[in-house]
């Protein structure tokens, strides 16, 4: 049996989250409710402009968000990821550990700036991202763990990494690995503009095919070319032997590899639906580690993704996250 459910790979960035209007984002001319890459000059100056606003601060990251959750289900998780030796860096590997997820921490720490994602919240509960990628987009293979990578039963991965060369060429090796080795694969495609923007690299990365693909109904239309969320169901078939479909508060798709199966929604008032995907692939992804079936797995990540979406930030409470799985048994 492998020590660890999940190894993930991603993006370390320390979630700066800020509750702010629709005028803000006008006056700062920020594109609403997608990431946006920015430099380090352009965050200071959106910084800047929010001097007095509240925000709380985490370690995040797509795929960390991810790996995080099913840590507090009770999963054996790793993360690999790259920062700086500065005051964040180090808050983010304190932050992780505590929250139950082993790293490579032990890694050398280059000089250099540790990732920041400014999470801009509007009252329609909507995130819009400015990320600073910093050291995080010089990931590469000296993060690996392959130890670690070889001992796990799933590798997972964020189709943000397809941004970076070195980070797109990891996760190629990666993957490599982790099929050589008997390792399940899977990967979210993260967001809309990485599928408008880095389609040809997201193709690269998933090469011949994951074990599981992680999209919501915009990133599946714009890989599949078409706006008929039906066409994109069958063309992900050609990408993955199972995927995961979410719909917002419609609830989502879910492929098994013979059946495409309806998860009905969890009704809540969301308040926040930041990292609410990255819940649901990490709820997911544990129940399959726990011998769930796709539907059961599906009805855990949609209850987990709910309850999240009802308060602030990309993180329940571990107690939270284990109250959800005594819920639905």
């Amino acid at each position: 049996m492998a020590h660890y459910h999940i190894y993930g790979i991603g993006n370390a960035l320390v979630d700066l989250e800020y509750e702010l209007t629709h005028e803000d984002l006008g006056i700062l001319g920020i594109d609403k409710g997608v990431m946006t890459l920015v430099d380090e000059h352009q965050q200071d100056a959106i910084m800047a402009h929010l001097k007095g606003h509240q925000h709380r601060r985490a370690s995040g990251g797509s795929a960390a968000n991810s790996i995080i959750a099913c840590a507090q289900f009770g999963g054996r998780c790793f993360y690999s990821c790259k920062v700086a030796d500065d005051e964040l860096g180090h808050f983010y590997m304190r932050d992780l550990i505590a929250a139950g997820v082993d790293t490579n921490h032990h890694t050398e720490k280059d000089q250099g700036h540790t990732g920041r994602c400014l999470v801009l919240v509007t009252p329609d509960t909507e995130r819009t991202l400015c990320t600073f990628l910093g050291i995080s987009g010089n990931l590469s293979s000296q993060e690996l763990v392959e130890e670690a990578l070889r001992d796990s039963a799933w590798f997972y991965t964020e189709g943000y990494l397809v941004t970076s060369d070195s980070a797109r060429t990891t996760v190629i090796e990666a993957k490599r690995i982790a099929e050589a080795s008997g390792v399940k694969t899977a990967l979210s495609l993260s967001d809309p503009n990485m599928v408008k923007y880095f389609k040809r690299g997201l193709l690269e990365m998933i090469g011949g095919g994951v074990d599981l693909l992680f999209a919501n109904a915009f990133e599946a239309m714009g890989m599949a070319g078409s706006e008929d969320l039906n066409q994109a169901v069958e063309y992900f078939k050609t990408l993955a032997h199972s995927f995961v479909i979410t719909l917002g508060a419609d609830g989502a798709l879910v492929w098994d590899g013979s059946e495409l199966i309806e998860i009905p929604p969890v009704r809540v008032k969301a308040v926040d639906t930041v990292g609410a995907g990255d819940m649901f692939a990490g709820a997911f992804l544990y129940g399959l580690t726990q011998g769930f079936d796709h539907r059961r797995a599906g009805r855990l990540a949609a209850a987990a993704s709910a309850k999240l979406v009802t308060q602030f930030g990309p993180r329940m409470p571990a107690e939270e996250t284990r109250a959800i799985l005594q819920m639905i048994g």
